[in-house]
């Protein structure tokens, strides 16, 4: 199964926090990490193998949308910083309906993504 990970810059540190706290489970599952440019860099520095796509702002999160579109991706982890804006906007919006649209569960804080990986670690 793949997961993408991505996290606005203020969610970086959270996202690996996350990432480490399950670590056993994304191992056991064998759970293909996939992810925008820099939250890439730091999940792979915190040891996890990562594929990564362009940074957000870049066309990452596009990027993903298509993966999701195409049926690669099956879940999305999107640590959005709710208290900034982002330039990048309608990209981030693209993404959501995709995943609405394709029907893959989205978690856009680290407490529905632990739901999320508890509930599959069930099956």
């Amino acid at each position: 199964m793949e997961i993408a990970i991505i996290a606005h810059d203020n969610m970086k540190a959270e996202m690996v926090q996350f990432l480490n706290k399950n670590k056993d489970l994304f191992n056991e599952r064998g759970f293909k990490l996939v992810a925008t440019g820099t939250t890439g860099k730091k999940a792979e520095r915190a040891g996890f193998k990562v594929r990564k796509m362009l940074s957000g702002p870049l066309g990452g999160d596009a990027q993903i949308a298509g993966r999701v579109a195409e049926g690669k991706t099956s879940m999305v982890f999107f640590f959005k910083d709710p208290l900034s804006s982002h330039a990048h906007e309608a990209d981030i919006n693209m993404l959501i309906r995709v995943c609405d649209v394709h029907n893959v569960p989205l978690a856009t804080n680290e407490a529905t993504a632990q739901l999320l990986l508890e509930a599959i670690s069930r099956q």
